[in-house]
């Protein structure tokens, strides 16, 4: 899952979090924030009475009665005043029950003594908590969607931020690691950031991928140099061999053993001439401006291997398209790819066995061609390593110097062709090429 995924699902789950915890709340809140209002309200018209008592006495609520009372017509608030034992004394604000016209009611109600003319007198304000309740729910609503809305925003902001902030980061990947094909020929360019952690990522990639060109070229470098640097000693010592063996003086052990050793200089031979064309290849020395047919490649490989064919009575079949045209190829390089994984589909059959090449053109473009035997097939924890340069195998007896197959990779990636294989112990292996867009 990608980074910018991963900030955005964990964005948007705390947000959906804290809405969830809002409105489990959001009663509690409303109904605290009813009643502070309400007892705010109570203290004002408090102070709005003992201002008007202050200035005008209490004779003007009382107006020659022993107490004062009125209340509105829905008996929504009500006040009084009454004249109360000096010891008394409260400033309150709770809830309690009056009885109003034979109709007891629930009241918040602030309950407050004072001193007029050294008299003590209590007054009452009341407000029902119906009327403190009412706009709960319209309230509780607004605020819902304030939220919402908000959390909306949050959320958009955060992710336009999150999109401009890994930007760099998806510009490293995407300049760095995807599809980049090695060696790195391009220059390294850094990606422009003040994010100090993708300057140090950037610059280390660039830095890794260096050290990785040099030592690669380096390898090459020197594989290109001893596979030439060994082809006229090897020529030297062969043709010395093949001067002994004319000397009529030689005896015949003599004889056996110099035969033995040209045929370890032999094999010497045609392994440092693969690792020769492995280094050409590599170092880009052949064109790649030829058409191919693969059906007439086919042929003329299958021309030139019959023999081989015939001496294990193998059958082979080819099925491929004879209008298919493989462009901006090396013909002698995909001759010796093809070759090599029929020579290989020969060499590890079974004797009466058969090989099967067939082709496919792909949904998106690309072009495939199948090269299947009946073989004894190769172990499940060898197939990540057959491309390998020297990977030894040792099946039935016969062993192979690993160069085979590494020259097919070599020849595949210069040509960037996707190779891969498929094989099951007893019963055969395929190797499956795909060409690019055709």
């Amino acid at each position: 899952m990608k980074l910018s995924t991963k900030l955005t699902l964990f964005i948007t789950g705390s947000k959906l979090v804290i809405v969830l915890l809002f409105v489990l709340a959001l009663p509690f809140l409303v109904k605290q924030i009813a009643s502070e209002y309400t007892n705010y309200t109570l203290k004002q018209q408090r102070k709005k009475v003992l201002d008007i008592v202050k200035k005008n006495g209490t004779d003007y609520y009382f107006q020659g009665e022993d107490n004062y009372g009125s209340y509105t017509m829905l008996k929504e608030e009500f006040i009084a005043l009454l004249p109360v034992e000096s010891s008394l004394s409260m400033d309150t604000i709770k809830n309690s029950q009056r009885l109003i016209e034979r109709d007891t009611l629930n009241y918040r109600v602030l309950s407050y003594t004072f001193k007029d003319k050294n008299k003590n007198y209590l007054l009452e304000i009341g407000k029902t908590t119906a009327s403190i309740n009412q706009y709960n729910k319209p309230l509780q609503r607004f605020a819902l969607y304030v939220l919402i809305i908000l959390i909306g925003l949050t959320i958009l902001i955060d992710l336009t931020f999150i999109r401009v902030l890994i930007r760099p980061l998806a510009k490293i990947i995407k300049t760095k690691l995807i599809n980049r094909k090695f060696p790195f020929k391009d220059g390294q360019k850094r990606v422009q950031t003040s994010t100090t952690d993708f300057k140090y990522l950037d610059e280390s990639l660039i830095l890794l991928m260096s050290q990785i060109n040099e030592a690669f070229y380096k390898e090459r470098e020197f594989t290109s140099n001893a596979s030439h640097e060994l082809m006229t000693p090897i020529s030297i010592l062969q043709n010395k061999m093949e001067n002994l063996l004319t000397d009529e003086t030689l005896d015949e052990p003599s004889s056996m053993a110099i035969i033995e050793m040209m045929k370890t200089v032999d094999r010497l031979k045609n392994i440092t001439k693969s690792l020769l064309l492995i280094s050409r290849i590599e170092n880009e020395q052949y064109i790649r401006k030829e058409q191919v047919k693969p059906l007439l490649l086919f042929n003329e490989i299958v021309e030139e291997i019959s023999h081989r064919l015939e001496e294990k009575h193998i059958q082979i079949f080819i099925n491929v398209s004879a209008e298919a045209i493989l462009e901006g190829v090396n013909k002698d390089l995909l001759f010796q790819l093809f070759f090599n994984l029929i020579h290989n589909a020969i060499k590890f059959n079974r004797n009466n066995g058969e090989i099967f090449i067939t082709d496919n053109y792909l949904n998106n473009g690309t072009y495939e061609i199948m090269i299947t035997d009946t073989g004894i097939g190769i172990p499940k924890a060898d197939l990540p390593f057959v491309f390998d340069r020297f990977m030894k195998t040792n099946l039935e007896g016969d062993v192979g110097y690993g160069l085979g197959l590494a020259i097919v990779k070599s020849i595949a990636m210069y040509h960037q062709i996707q190779i891969s294989v498929q094989s099951e112990i007893g019963e055969g292996t395929t190797f499956k090429i795909v060409f690019p867009t055709m």
